[in-house]
């Protein structure tokens, strides 16, 4: 089983930045691919970006050059550095690890952009 830990959401006010974290642990299998999902109210989830264990990224189009995600192999743990946060960021933010047919998710955490 792979338990996923979440931290780093808030408040913050447009053009802001914020860092979100995922610790993950357990039975963490390689190869994997580790992401954020967010979901904002009465939409659908959606991929924000993903990393694979070789450091590859995918960003959605509407945060590329804006944010950045990173993973610390050692640690199993990745992050999210989030810049110039537009009100259209807010939502849960959701930590995702895929590793052999599985998907594992984080409890999320509540991020807002608002002033």
């Amino acid at each position: 089983q792979v338990q996923l830990v979440e931290s780093g959401g808030g408040l913050v006010q447009p053009g802001g930045s914020l860092r979100l974290s995922c610790a993950a642990s357990g039975s963490i299998f390689s190869p994997n691919v580790m992401g954020y999902y967010r979901q904002a109210p009465g939409k659908e989830r959606e991929l924000v970006a993903d990393i694979t264990s070789s450091s590859r990224t995918n960003y959605a189009e509407s945060v590329k050059g804006r944010f950045t995600i990173s993973r610390d192999n050692p640690k199993n743990t990745m992050y999210l550095q989030m810049n110039n946060l537009k009100p259209e960021d807010t939502g849960v933010y959701y930590c995702n690890l895929m590793a052999w047919g599985k998907a594992y998710w984080g409890q999320g955490t509540q991020v807002t952009v608002s002033s």
